[in-house]
């Protein structure tokens, strides 16, 4: 009798643990109380696996050895309470891919900026000719490509979500670039238990392992006074100090790996401010502890192009410019994209809140936003805070809608920018499709 495995959730991830259960003989049952996309139908019945959807057969859940869930299941779920009841133990995808690869993991966690510095990380290794795969958050799922394809390195950004089921699974580099209060209503609006969960990336490190990280963040810095991390740190920070490994001087960005280090004018980064100088640093560090040329890391640093839906050009209409930042779906990269606007700003945000915070943002919004469209289902939360501190607030209901606001409220040489600090569930069904409207809509003006 082979080990059972059930697999919660029918997206990416489930579908490449599915898939590689499969291969290494386990008895495999995929279950999802949503519908699954037609993609994912097919790839399951093409490589004879069970699956259900749009409910959850209990009997057979809870007769597994082990459970690997989707990171957007939460706790409170009642089929993950009966699951725990029952002490049957429950993983991440990344959790169990990790049992069977001996690749190295560059793996990349924090509040704001984990995919721009994942895609960036990636495309040094991948320009100075690894053979790399990309997964977690982005790509596709490690699982598949462990048990589909032969990668000697992933690069792998988690979220919080992933790092709360994983126990055994290393990162040879860590990064964490930051902390604040996001999904915390996951967490039982606990910040505490969210910053755990980060840390989980360090886990299971050793002396051989490095851990990257931002100098300058007070949580990081309270944590790791009351933590021994086993790891080799590389912190990074704007400013040279004693221990930092990654800073800028004279306009260069300057690392200090073990051996040498490598200088490269700051204007020459494709990314542009202060949170993308972070990113470049982060990425910029892991190449260097994996000892990659220089000038192909120079190069790959300068020819990035930048990831959809973070600070993406979209298009100007009669002298505004329209800005799609539909990933920032939290309230501290909603200040990051504010701190880098240079003109006066139309700010539309709006959508689902998370237990959000607008302190954070309030004087960058009274200092440089002229107006504010909220789109969302419910803005009374929007409206508490900032009525009364902006001249114009509009209500609108479709993003269509939004973006008409936006222009007819911007005056020429204004920018519309698009950062809602919410999750995008109540309007839409994802960031990207949120996004991705917003586009479409500012195009067809």
């Amino acid at each position: 009798m082979s080990e059972k495995i059930v697999i919660l959730g029918g997206g990416e991830s489930g579908v490449g643990a599915a898939i590689l259960a499969q291969k290494k003989g386990f008895d495999v049952f995929l279950s999802d109380l949503s519908a699954i996309k037609p993609k994912y139908q097919e790839t399951l019945t093409k490589y004879g696996i069970r699956w259900e959807e749009k409910q959850h057969t209990e009997d057979i859940i809870l007769s597994a050895n082990e459970i690997i869930k989707s990171p957007g299941i939460p706790d409170k779920a009642p089929i993950i309470k009966k699951i725990k009841e029952k002490s049957i133990h429950i993983i991440s995808e990344i959790e169990f891919a990790g049992r069977y690869t001996t690749a190295k993991m560059i793996c990349i966690t924090g509040s704001n900026g984990k995919t721009t510095t994942t895609m960036l990380t990636y495309h040094i290794l991948k320009s100075a000719g690894l053979n790399v795969g990309l997964a977690g958050n982005v790509g596709h799922s490690l699982a598949y490509q462990v048990a589909e394809k032969n990668f000697d390195y992933y690069v792998i950004e988690l979220s919080s979500f992933q790092l709360d089921s994983m126990y055994d699974f290393k990162a040879d580099i860590a990064i964490l670039l930051n902390i604040t209060p996001d999904h915390l209503d996951r967490y039982n609006y606990e910040f505490q238990n969210y910053i755990d969960a980060k840390f989980r990336v360090t886990q299971n490190q050793t002396e051989s392992d490095a851990f990257v990280y931002w100098n300058d963040d007070p949580i990081i810095q309270a944590e790791l006074a009351k933590r021994d991390l086993k790891a080799m740190p590389f912190p990074f920070s704007l400013e040279k100090k004693p221990g930092v490994r990654a800073f800028i001087e004279n306009l260069e960005l300057v690392i200090l790996s073990l051996k040498d280090e490598f200088r490269m004018p700051v204007e020459e980064l494709s990314l542009d401010g202060t949170h993308n100088t972070y990113n470049s640093m982060a990425a910029g560090l892991s190449a260097n502890i994996m000892h990659l040329r220089k000038d192909k890391i120079r190069e790959a640093l300068s020819d990035f192009e930048g990831v959809e839906h973070r600070l993406e050009y979209v298009a100007s209409v009669r002298g505004v410019r329209f800005i799609n930042d539909s990933k920032a779906t939290n309230v501290n990269s909603c200040w990051y994209a504010l701190q880098s606007m240079k003109t006066p700003t139309v700010l539309i945000l709006g959508g689902t809140d998370k237990g959000n915070d607008y302190t954070e943002i309030e004087a960058l919004v009274k200092d440089k936003v002229t107006s504010l469209v909220f789109l969302g289902v419910d803005n009374k939360k929007l409206h508490a805070f900032f009525d009364g501190k902006v001249d114009k607030i509009v209500d609108v209901l479709s993003m269509k809608e939004a973006v008409e606001q936006g222009l007819n409220l911007a005056k020429k040489g204004d920018t519309v920018l698009l950062s809602p600090c919410c999750a995008s569930f109540d309007l839409f069904q994802s960031y990207e499709d949120r996004g991705d409207q917003f586009k479409t809509c500012v195009k067809n003006l």
